[in-house]
């Protein structure tokens, strides 16, 4: 039957998400939130990005309330994870698991009972293999993002599993040259494979 989208959409999360919309006259982005919101799935609703570049989870909590539930949106939908992995291995600065899914799971408790959730799987396509160790940090996080969309009744979007098998066919730099920001196809597979998602939920 697949989730009901109308009303207002808020898509949060970090670079992967924001994609310059704070500089676009539309506030959508150049990346996969504007692919959605051009397409017939969204074409009745309000869509927000409020994605930011270099967010983890806690800079996400941060800003919750603002740019979030203040907006009382009808679904939310959050890719957030991979820079927690990633200022482990290039900083020094790990984010503990346990925390990450505590406050993941706070902050899909706040919305309201009939807010539609749909939750993105954080991702890497390694491009080298320094990445490839990243796996260690990533995939647990991956495993609390469908602990979560279970609990909460949320559209799963298994991101990364779709891309790492693509890539295996076109090479990990056609879909992002740096293994995490995606190319212009990596927008429109993410934003593929969140319509598929959503309209089986």
């Amino acid at each position: 039957m697949g989730m009901e989208i109308e009303g207002c959409v808020v898509f949060a999360g970090d670079s992967v998400t924001d994609c310059g919309w704070r500089e676009d006259p539309d506030h959508l982005g150049s990346g996969y939130v504007r692919e959605l919101a051009s397409g017939e799935a969204l074409a009745r609703c309000r869509v927000l990005n409020a994605g930011t570049g270099g967010d983890r989870l806690e800079d996400l909590e941060r800003r919750w309330e603002e740019d979030v539930l203040a907006a009382r949106p009808d679904v939310v939908s959050v890719m957030i994870g991979i820079n927690d992995t990633w200022r482990r291995f290039d900083s020094g600065l790990p984010s503990d698991l346990g925390a990450f899914t505590d406050r993941y799971r706070s902050l899909l408790g706040s919305l309201a009972p009939d807010v539609g959730i749909v939750l993105l799987e954080p991702f890497v396509i390694p491009v080298d293999e320094g990445q490839m160790r990243w796996r260690e940090d990533l995939d647990p996080r991956i495993d609390a993002v469908h602990l979560l969309a279970e609990e909460f009744g949320a559209a799963l979007v298994p991101l990364d599993g779709i891309l790492n098998e693509l890539a295996r066919r076109t090479g990990a730099a056609v879909l992002a040259d740096d293994g995490v920001h995606p190319t212009a196809l990596g927008h429109q597979e993410i934003a593929g494979a969140w319509r598929r998602a959503v309209s089986t939920a």
